[in-house]
């Protein structure tokens, strides 16, 4: 038995995980930070609450950067060069394994989702940013050195992005990017029919679909744009690393398959060279959704 917190934006997510992957028992709470000391306390909770039999450890997965139990730095709380494992102990003797969250994603569909069967995986994760996870000779390449593949500089002196470099992946293929692109077309085509599917709730990653969904030739154009972007840095990764799976997970990965990975696949076999013969790269969808984050968190201790 495993225990498995993925820590979200909004709320922290626990589950007791058995070693086929399944979630037997499960628990969701807001994420209400106050102080290290209160936050591993709280997680420390939040595992007695889903504990079982046979628990070994507990797994946190969390964005941000992470060095053994300790956590360099995250992007969604203040925390910096905290010794979580140290204070969560105070609370459960158990030993605390930390992962960054699309660390934990990969780790998730490796051995339960899309990458089930591999040796070399990646999995790349479109959300507010872009995340990317690898499993190499089914060891996760990550802790300190966890892969930061959306911040490959995608067009010299281009847009940008938060990290404070320009050009980087993750300002053109993530839901953010998209959104931007969106907004653009919007301005540039009052016509379009992407304005009627943003008065239904505002521009989000699902509105240019939804538009090119209905034949609006605007949110098509956006669309091609968009997937030509992601197509960039995928087949980047493919070329360097090789692996038999990329699978492409987080919201915008629930676009219809003929607008996104299909003409995906398409444009990544045109710019990767495993078209000159060799291993082939399957791009697939990843198939957790939102599990994926606490069963990778549950199976650290068979990557670390």
């Amino acid at each position: 038995m495993y225990i498995g917190i993925d820590v979200g934006g909004t709320n922290l997510k626990a589950g007791l995980v058995d070693g086929e992957g399944h979630i037997l028992k499960a628990e969701r709470i807001p994420l209400d930070f106050r102080s290290p000391e209160q936050f591993a306390e709280t997680l420390a909770a939040l595992a007695k609450t889903v504990m079982g039999e046979g628990v070994q450890s507990v797994g946190v997965g969390l964005p941000g950067a992470v060095d053994g139990g300790g956590v360099l730095f995250t992007t969604n709380i203040p925390m910096k060069d905290v010794p979580l494992e140290t204070l969560f102990r105070r609370h459960l003797d158990l030993p605390l394994l930390l992962g960054n969250d699309a660390d934990c994603a990969a780790v998730g569909e490796f051995f339960c989702g899309a990458g089930k069967g591999t040796e070399d995986f990646a999995i790349v994760t479109l959300g507010t940013g872009v995340g990317a996870g690898l499993i190499l000779n089914g060891k996760l390449r990550g802790g300190v050195a966890s892969s930061e593949a959306g911040h490959m500089v995608m067009r010299q002196g281009g847009e940008p992005c938060n990290c404070g470099r320009l050009g980087c992946w993750e300002r053109y293929a993530s839901a953010t990017g998209l959104i931007q692109l969106t907004k653009r077309a919007m301005e540039a085509h009052p016509e379009s029919a992407l304005h009627t599917c943003a008065a239904q709730g505002g521009v989000e990653g699902r509105t240019a679909f939804q538009a090119a969904e209905a034949g609006d030739e605007t949110a098509l154009a956006v669309c091609r744009e968009y997937v030509e972007n992601l197509a960039c840095g995928t087949a980047s990764l493919i070329n360097i690393l090789r692996p038999e799976v990329v699978a492409i997970g987080g919201g915008v990965a629930a676009a219809p398959a003929h607008l996104l990975m299909e003409p995906l696949r398409e444009a990544v076999g045109r710019e990767s060279f495993s078209r000159h013969g060799g291993r082939v790269t399957r791009i697939l969808p990843a198939e957790l959704g939102n599990d994926a984050g606490i069963i990778g968190a549950a199976f650290l201790p068979r990557v670390l």
